[in-house]
Formats: structure tokens, C-alpha cells, sequence
């Protein structure tokens, strides 16, 4: 993977572009959006010179108070659900009112970053799954599985169509059946193979030849494509989210989560206030709701007759709307699952929220730092202060 020099200016929030002469391109992208008056945009000098834009004070404390993102489309009357430019506005909006910057070496990288944020969330809102904890099957036509390779891509058939079979019904006729954590790579595979169509078709074509050869999965996925962003030593706020970030919520209780499919929630954050639902598609989670179906799954925990411990749906969700139908029950619950998890192994005082989410890496031409395992292709730019 390439380095990151260390000689870098401290990391301001917002988005840095590390590109001279940015600034009247960065201006022009904002204005282009409507988002001119609610930045602030500023020329950066020094060894690595650019452009670092943030929200200006003002706005930022009236539509983001405490970097809390979940109401700025509410309160602005963006309609992210259909309209594309609305939901730009909030992807960019959010961003700059990170805490923790969005650096990028050019305008070009972050308009790629802004529409493969766009088409997770518009591919996310469409995935529906088969809630299945110990199967998993694809579209026959477009996949086949090796136990050394997972499910790849047949010879000569799309990865762009392939993906959207395998997790959008309207594609494919029927539910398929694999879990919330693979999911969230398929969706997030697909909106880089369509950003990759047009800004970088060579990793386009390497890519549909690395799911042709083997899958990318867990960890290995997340080190190739994607990067982290907050740390549990120094978390990001509690309601702040970006459309398209990829999550996890912790399930805090130690019994419940050893439930195969139970231990948290991989979603992506849709905006507008909502959390994608992969066994309801229509019914997103707002984080309040999140919350509380985390917090009774430990309600819904019981043995079948072989002694293997399940979960039953039915409580869970005959407890959830008994929570949210009374406000100080529902208070109660968020005041212990709006907490910032424990570290890995450890149950204790934390809750479900996680300190930290997950971006897409760099994608362009010169600057992108996917390495694709099978097939790497060649020289990557050196990533500057990522």
C-alpha cells in the first residue's frame, strides 16, 4: 500500500484539497451545488499547499449543532430520496462539517468520492436480502463458488450487473441469501465499479478481472477498498454520519451476541436521519429505532429444543413498539445504547454506537490507492495525508 509522508498540517476537518491553484475549482464545485454561502473556503500554503473548505460558523450551528448531521436535509428540505443534486448537497454539507478532515489531491477526487457516496446510498435503499445466518447463494447466471475463491463472476459476464442481481430483487426476481456484513461489499463494490466506468476504466476492467479471479472479502476487503476514519481513543460525535459511510453497531450485550448474525448491524447511513434495513427495504431505520431493536434483541434470546440459542423476531419487534410508543422508556434505552462502544472483547459500559466509519478509498488515475490483490495493475500515487 503507498506510504503517507508524516510531514503533513494538522488535520483541520472539513476537506482539504492538497492541490495548488484549487481554490476558484473548489469554489465553482460548491457553487455549482448551491453550497457557495455555506462555506468557507481558504488557500493553504506550506510544503503540501491547497484548499481546506469548511462549513461557515454560522450555518454550521444552525443546521449541524455539535456536528450532528441526522437533520441538516430536514431542515434545509432536501429531497435526498429523489433528487440526485439534493442528495450531493447533503453528502458535501456533512463532509464539511466533519471534525475529522476529508483530505483529497484534487477537485476531481472529491467529486468521484461525492458520487460513489451517492450510488451506495441509492444502491443500498434498493438491497433486500433473505435472512439466512448459515447459507449463502447468488444468481446462477452471473456467479459460481469455490471454497478457495468465494463467489466470483462467471467469464464474460458484468460485475456492475452481477452485483445488482445478487442484492437488488427488481434485478433479479428474488431475494438472495447472505449476510448484512457481505452485503454492505457488494454495494459498495458496485458504486466503485459504476464511478470507475468513467474516471478510471484500466482499475475498471482490473477490478472486473479481480471478481472474475477471486472475491475480496473481510478483512481484506476493507484494507483494499476502504479507509477508517475516528478512532476509539479520540471517537466521532454520536449523530455524526455522512451519506454513504458504512457503520457498525454494536450489539452491547455479551449472551445475545453470540447469536451467529446478532453480534451488530452493518448498515450504511442514507441520509435524511435514516439507516438502510436489508430484511425490510422499505422501512430504513432511523437511529433512534436502530437503537432500540439493538438494545432487545438481549429480549428476544431463547434455545431451541437442541439447545442453540436464537433470537426470536417476534419479541423483538412486539418489544420495539412498546419502547417507542412510551418516551421515557425510549429515553431510558438511548441514554445506555447512544454510547460509544467498548473495545473488541469487552462488555461493559459501552453501547452500540461505533467510534469510528468508513469511506471509500481514492479512485482517479495518479492518485488512486486501491491495490487489487490478483490484480494490481501498475504505479499508484503516493497518498498524501489520508
Amino acid at each position: 500500500m503507498p506510504s503517507s509522508p508524516q510531514q503533513h498540517l494538522p488535520d483541520p476537518g472539513g476537506i482539504v484539497i492538497h492541490a495548488a491553484g484549487a481554490l476558484a475549482t473548489t469554489q465553482r464545485f460548491l457553487s455549482g451545488l448551491g453550497l457557495r454561502a455555506a462555506a468557507r473556503c481558504q488557500a493553504r500554503a506550506g510544503a503540501v499547499p491547497g484548499v481546506h473548505a469548511t462549513l461557515t460558523p454560522g450555518f454550521a450551528t444552525r443546521y449541524l449543532p455539535g456536528h450532528d448531521t441526522t437533520g441538516v436535509a430536514r431542515a434545509l428540505s432536501l429531497r435526498t430520496d429523489a433528487d440526485d443534486a439534493d442528495l450531493d448537497r447533503e453528502i458535501l454539507l456533512t463532509m464539511l462539517a466533519s471534525p475529522v478532515a476529508f483530505t483529497f489531491p484534487s477537485v476531481a477526487e472529491l467529486e468521484s468520492a461525492v458520487r460513489i457516496r451517492r450510488y451506495i446510498v441509492r444502491a443500498a435503499s434498493r438491497t433486500a436480502l433473505a435472512f439466512d445466518t448459515e447459507h449463502a447463494e447468488r444468481p446462477a447466471d452471473y456467479w459460481r463458488y469455490d471454497e478457495a475463491r468465494g463467489f466470483t463472476v462467471l467469464p464474460g459476464r458484468s460485475l456492475i450487473d452481477g452485483l445488482r442481481k445478487a442484492t437488488q430483487p427488481e434485478a433479479s426476481g428474488q431475494l438472495y441469501s447472505f449476510s448484512c456484513y457481505r452485503a454492505t461489499e457488494y454495494v459498495t463494490v458496485l458504486a466503485i465499479a459504476q464511478e470507475l466506468q468513467t474516471a478510471n476504466p484500466d482499475l475498471g476492467r482490473r477490478l472486473q478481472r479481480q471478481w472474475e479471479t477471486r472475491a475480496v472479502m473481510s478483512g481484506s476487503f476493507h484494507d483494499t477498498f476502504l479507509r477508517e476514519y475516528g478512532t476509539l481513543d479520540a471517537p466521532l460525535p454520536q449523530r455524526f454520519y455522512v451519506p454513504g459511510d458504512r457503520l457498525w453497531f454494536r450489539n452491547p450485550d455479551a449472551a445475545s451476541s453470540d447469536v451467529e448474525g446478532y453480534e451488530g448491524s452493518w448498515v450504511f447511513y442514507l441520509g435524511g436521519g435514516l439507516f438502510n434495513n436489508f430484511w425490510e427495504r422499505g422501512a430504513p431505520y432511523t437511529l433512534t429505532a436502530k437503537c432500540v431493536e439493538i438494545h432487545h434483541w438481549r429480549h428476544g434470546l431463547r434455545s431451541d429444543a437442541a439447545g442453540k440459542p436464537y433470537i426470536d423476531e417476534a419479541a423483538v419487534k412486539a418489544r420495539v413498539q412498546q419502547t417507542l410508543a412510551d418516551p421515557e422508556a425510549t429515553a431510558a434505552v438511548l441514554a445506555r445504547m447512544m454510547r460509544i462502544r467498548d473495545p473488541q472483547g469487552v462488555y461493559a459500559e459501552g453501547g452500540c454506537i461505533d467510534a469510528t466509519r468508513e469511506r471509500v478509498r481514492w479512485v482517479r488515475p495518479g492518485h488512486s490507492d486501491i491495490v487489487l490483490p490478483d490484480c494490481p495493475g501498475g504505479a499508484h500515487g503516493l497518498s498524501i495525508a489520508a
